[in-house]
């Protein structure tokens, strides 16, 4: 207690963790390696891991690489101010060029993450007298974007069409803008979003759709990401996205027509008041735009070895490189988490509040490099020792 009887800070802070743990929901940082393509480094281990977002394992290639070592060169390790002071490196506008061809969109903005990309994209769009309607499942950053604009907000069930469409019928009409926010793909289960009909539930509707294609770009739609998955590019106006996923980088973007863009380089505050990213962040992530366009089966890879995964259990065919083995409890899935890595595997359980409660999981993925051998390894222990008789 200090002076005036209440718990002071460092109390408050270790009675929170106290709850957390006695949950199982406490949260710890392990030094972790990655030291080529799929594999892990962890207390002095070689681990093979199946839960890194590095789908096309190009943080590691060559070309990727000398791309960010060449910038680093020339342009200094950092771009020294916001991009609309003195940080907009040229390696900038041809970035986001090549977003802007891939996703078939007239321009592009590039934000330093994912997370700054939504926070300043919806509170720019939208604020008080809008509407925004958001699947439940979408990602926390949507959700805080959604928060931080004022706008009234609703939540639909997880891609329920039918519920989007009763809260359109209930709400629009009383809004002057509105706009409907939704992963293209959903980061803890996998599944797609029903992004073709979404597209035209929002146009007949006068709202506008924007899609969060974090686990999509690279890797669906011939690379273009989920807007792009029936072979066309769908009416989806606000295609945002990262390049730490299948770019194997670090970034955020919003590829949309050319007033939009202009609208959010002067609007959108994560952009105006955070510095630009590196030069060789910037150059690393045109190079894998490179390598992606040159290389379209290389591309089919990691859905082909998630593939592999789950028909050796007998589970449906996944949509993307994730596939989540859903435990249910919090200790059950650390249990099964810490096994693995004692085989040689690294794993990562996610609790709660990620998923929802009662859901915890393995959530497991798959890039283009990942070994036949090891994967059916993996399938194997999942089968006899975490599974049983669930499995196929």
């Amino acid at each position: 207690m200090n002076e005036t009887g209440r718990p002071g800070l460092d109390t408050f802070a270790a009675a929170k963790l106290a709850e957390l743990e006695a949950r199982s929901q406490r949260r710890r940082l392990i030094d972790t390696g990655r030291e080529a393509s799929y594999l892990a480094e962890r207390d002095g281990r070689s681990l093979i891991s199946f839960c890194c977002n590095d789908y096309l394992n190009l943080s590691h290639n060559e070309s990727v690489k000398e791309a960010a070592i060449e910038a680093t060169r020339r342009y200094g390790t950092g771009s020294g101010a916001s991009r609309l002071v003195t940080g907009n490196n040229p390696l900038f506008a041809r970035l986001e060029a090549r977003l802007a061809r891939l996703k078939q969109a007239e321009d592009c903005v590039v934000f330093g993450s994912g997370y700054l990309a939504n926070l300043g994209i919806i509170p720019a769009l939208t604020g008080p007298g809008d509407l925004i309607l958001a699947d439940e499942l979408a990602h926390a950053c949507l959700l805080s974007g959604m928060k931080l604009s004022g706008a009234q907000s609703h939540i639909f069930r997880h891609n329920d069409l039918d519920h989007l469409a009763a809260l359109l019928a209930t709400h629009r009409s009383g809004a002057r803008h509105c706009l409907v926010l939704t992963d293209g793909v959903f980061s803890m289960d996998g599944d797609l979003a029903p992004v073709a009909e979404m597209a035209r539930l929002a146009r007949a509707n006068d709202a506008w759709l924007m899609t969060d294609d974090a686990h999509g770009l690279g890797i669906l739609g011939g690379g273009r990401g989920s807007s792009f998955v029936e072979g066309i590019k769908l009416d989806v106006p606000l295609q945002m996205g990262t390049l730490s996923k299948a770019i194997g980088g670090y970034g955020g973007y919003i590829c949309a027509s050319r007033p939009v863009c202009d609208f959010l380089r002067t609007r959108a505050r994560t952009l105006i008041y955070s510095t630009g990213l590196p030069p060789a962040t910037v150059a690393a992530a045109i190079a894998a735009i490179d390598f992606i366009e040159a290389n379209p089966d290389y591309i089919e890879r990691p859905v082909a070895n998630a593939r592999r995964f789950t028909r050796a259990l007998g589970l449906p065919d996944p949509q993307s490189p994730i596939v989540p083995v859903i435990l249910g409890a919090e200790t059950a899935t650390l249990a099964a988490s810490a096994m693995l890595e004692a085989e040689g595997f690294l794993v990562t359980a996610i609790r709660p509040p990620t998923v929802p409660p009662g859901t915890a999981r393995l959530r497991t993925t798959f890039t283009a490099l990942h070994r036949a051998e090891d994967i059916d390894r993996l399938s194997s222990l999942f089968r006899e020792r975490i599974l049983g008789s669930e499995a196929a």
